[in-house]
Formats: structure tokens, sequence, C-alpha cells
């Protein structure tokens, strides 16, 4: 229904000289989706209060709604072109006039769709650089439509679809995707519940929440309303520091069904843990934090345990902000397992002392696209110490990559096997006890495997090459700030 749609705004886009990556695509088609969908969410609301015998109160002035600036009608439907802007004075109102006079929206409550419409429009330019290809994209959306399931469901795969390849599109699109099979079975493995609390510190996409939500969602034939307020109002919360990837969440979560994501726009390590109460923690925590060194003195004065590298402050808030009895699925570098630098063997010992981390997922290399580093998934219950860690080692008889990429029968095996931590060829548990404790090394070390040299892939090593090359590349960036 709407895949050609799609495929027609790419390829406006493709001939703008304002926009010239998949990621302008997706921001330039988000916002445009986004006025759309609240434009059908208003509409549908107006007719559910007159049924009720109510006035409906629209949240955005008459001259700023959809079908007056966007594609105003004749009375049989169709566009009125004595009406609608185009070249010029559409480009003008909608830099000059539309987004300022949305951006005002920031100053209400944050978990309001008024908040979501003033922090998308805060963070974003109109980069379409001619107001005729502006006014076909408009023509193309305004027979989209958001009010049907079937039309959301539809949509919303076709959003996905768009994530998906502006994530393989380059390092900046890699940072905002991580691969669906895999969030799917970290979720499954975790397994929520309706009322407890999700949250991602580091949500990108979403991609964990949206999960999360169709986990809850998939078997239920009908929610009560009261089920269906706490999973729209109280459920899903997430912070994300880029602009970007901020919009992009938003609206995956809306398009997937979240009317307002609780979706804060912020740097979640700016934080300090230590003024984390109780009625800050999530029940559930889901998450791919950033890996990467260079973080500034000032963030680190936010942690006990002092370190420049990304992923093992967000591990640090991670347990600090999970409840008692939370249970947690986490991906990281797997070098985290094995570093033997003060902080990383600090926050080991923090996370074994405070939580039961009961399972480990070694993935092989490719399993992320684009990404020369390979990453485990940490799985922990906070509230009780571990006395025994269970590793499964995920290993594939062909190499993974972008033609070739991670599939949920590829972890099928690894979510029977979890159930009861049993051994197999590519799983082990590991006694706490006998670990060292001077460093409390956990690396990936199948017994099975006769203590054989895995030699890796040239592709492989060189790709983490690369990475390293980036990450130093950043820490000189950040000197010469300072110098």
């Amino acid at each position: 229904m709407f895949e050609q749609s799609f495929k027609n705004i790419d390829n406006i886009l493709h001939t703008d000289s304002g926009c010239g990556t998949e990621l302008d695509y997706v921001e330039q088609t988000s916002w445009i989706l986004f006025l759309k969908y609240l434009d059908d969410l208003e509409e549908t609301k107006k007719a559910e209060n007159q049924l009720a015998g109510k006035e409906y109160e629209y949240i955005l002035k008459p001259e700023y709604r959809w079908d007056m600036w966007a594609c105003p009608k004749t009375d049989d439907d169709k566009l009125d072109h004595h009406k609608a802007l185009d070249g010029d004075d559409l480009k003008e109102f909608v830099n000059d006039e539309l987004f300022p006079y949305l951006k005002q929206f920031r100053s209400e409550e944050p978990n309001t769709i008024e908040y979501k419409i003033g922090e998308i429009f805060h963070e974003l330019k109109n980069k379409i650089s001619s107001g005729y290809k502006l006014r076909e994209i408009l023509n193309t959306v305004d027979n989209m439509h958001f009010r049907l399931y079937e039309e959301k469901h539809e949509l919303s795969h076709l959003y996905e679809a768009k994530i998906a390849k502006m994530g393989n599109a380059g390092r900046n699109g890699g940072e905002y995707y991580t691969p669906r099979p895999l969030i799917r079975t970290i979720v499954k493995v975790v397994d929520p519940k309706i009322g407890e609390t999700i949250y991602d510190g580091a949500c990108g996409s979403a991609g964990f929440l949206v999960e999360a939500f169709s986990f809850l969602t998939q078997n239920q034939v009908q929610f009560s309303s009261s089920q269906m307020a706490t999973l729209q109002n109280e459920t899903f919360y997430g912070k994300e520091i880029k602009s970007l990837a901020y919009i992009i969440g938003i609206m995956n979560m809306i398009l997937h069904g979240v009317e307002a994501p609780n979706i804060r726009h912020m740097n979640t390590l700016a934080e300090n843990i230590n003024d984390i109460q109780e009625k800050d923690r999530y029940d559930i925590i889901l998450a791919n934090p950033p890996f990467g060194a260079g973080i500034g003195r000032e963030i680190q004065q936010n942690f006990p345990i002092k370190t420049g590298e990304t992923a093992s402050l967000f591990l640090q808030h991670f347990i600090k902000i999970l409840k008692a009895g939370g249970k947690a699925g986490i991906v990281i570098k797997n070098t985290f397992l094995s570093n033997t630098d003060n902080a990383s063997i600090a926050i080991r010992k923090l996370l074994l002392e405070n939580c039961n981390l009961h399972s480990v997922l070694d993935l092989p290399g490719g399993a992320f696209t684009g990404a020369g580093v390979k990453t485990v998934v940490l799985f922990f219950k906070k509230g009780e110490s571990t006395k025994k860690v269970w590793f499964y080692q995920l290993n594939l008889d062909r190499n993974l990559g972008k033609t070739n990429p991670l599939n949920e029968k590829d972890l099928a095996e690894f979510v029977e096997l979890q159930k009861d931590k049993k051994d197999s060829e590519n799983s082990w548990s590991v006694d706490v006890a006998d670990l060292d404790e001077s460093t409390f090394d956990l690396s990936v070390k199948n017994p099975n495997k006769n203590d054989e040299v895995v030699l890796r892939e040239p592709k492989e090593i060189l790709e983490e090459i690369a990475e390293l090359n980036r990450e130093s590349g950043e820490v000189l960036r950040e000197i010469r700030k300072v110098v």
C-alpha cells in the first residue's frame, strides 16, 4: 500500500540539493510523517469526542494544521491549488512560520504529545531546499493514513526498513541500529510483563522499546482500558542524546502504536548516579549503549568508578537505576569481560556483587553490520550476588555480514538452553568462587573447544583497526579542543 510512496519520497529527496544521505532522507521524511500522523490523531480524537458529546480542543492553531497549510482541499476532496502553497512561498512558510511555532510547544509537560512536538522541531531544520519538491512530498504523504490498524502496521514495517537501511549507510547510522533478531531474542529471555517499567538509557531509534511493546502485545487479543493506559503511558522510558536518533525513536514508537513516548532528549551520563532515588528506578533494562573512549572528566565525576569508556559508565548507570529484583539484558563489547584496567575490574566486581549475572551470550564478529568489534550480551538480575555464570558461545557455520545477517533461527538454541542453563558443545558454566579475585576475569573460554586458537577473519581485524583509529581520532580532537 505505502511502499511505493516511500520510494517516491526517496526519489524526490535524491534529486534535492539539500539532502545528500540516507540519514537526511529518514530525518526529512520523519518530520513530515509526524505532522500527518498528528493531523490524523487529532481528527480521530475529535470524532471520539463527538460520539461522547464532548467538544474537542485542537493542539495546533488552525493555520498550522495539515489541511490548512500542507494539503488544503476543495469540496470534492481534491487538492485546492489556489490555497496550497508552493515553491518559495511554501519553503518560507515552513522555515519562518511553521517550525518556529512548533518549537514553542517545548514548554509543555515532558510526557505529553505537545512536548514531543516542541522537542522534535527544536532539533530539526527543513533541509529540503526546493519548495516545489517539498510540495510533491506533501502530496505523497497526504495519501498515507494513520487511522486503521493495518495502515499503522504497514507504515511501522516500512519505517523499520528505512532505519535498517540508514543503519547500513555508515558509521553514524549504524550507531542507531541493533539487529532486530538479536533484540527480539534479548526481550524474549528477559521476559517483561505488563505493569513493569522498561527502560533504555541509550535508546537510539527505540528498537528495544518497540520490540518490548510488540512482545507484550503480540499474544494479547484485547486489553482492558487500564492495561492499555499502562502500556501507553507508564511502561516505556528512554533517553537519547543525539537529535536525529531522538526524532527517529519518537517516530518509530508512534508508528508502532505508542502515542506519546516517554523518550527524553538528554545526555544520560550527565546525571550524577548518586542522585538516583527509588522513584527513578525501573523494573527492566534493555539496551545497547554506545562503545567508545574519550568521555571528559566532568562527565566521569558523575560516577564512583571513573573511566573514559562510554559503555562502562552506562553499565554503572544501569546497575544503579535498576530496581531490586529488576532484570536486564545489555549488549557490551566483549573486551569488558577481560580488560585489566582498574575501572573494568572494579565494574565487574560491582556487577558480580550487586547482581546475579546469570547468563552471557557471546556473539560472533559481523553480528553488527559495519562494526569491527565483537560483542556479548549480559543478562542479570539485581539484588542478589552472582554464584554461577552460564555462557553460550554462538558458533555459526557461516560468516555474518550485510548480505548474510544474523537471524532468529541462529539464536534459537541459545534461547532453549538458557531456560535451564544447560551445558552443551556451545555452553558451559563458571563458578564465581573459582575466579581470580584480583581481576574477576570473565573471558569467554569454551572448555569444549580444546583451547584451540580461533583465527579471526582478516576483514574483522581490519574493521577493528579502523574502529580503533576512529576512536583515537576522537580522543585527539577532544585534546585539541582543550589545548
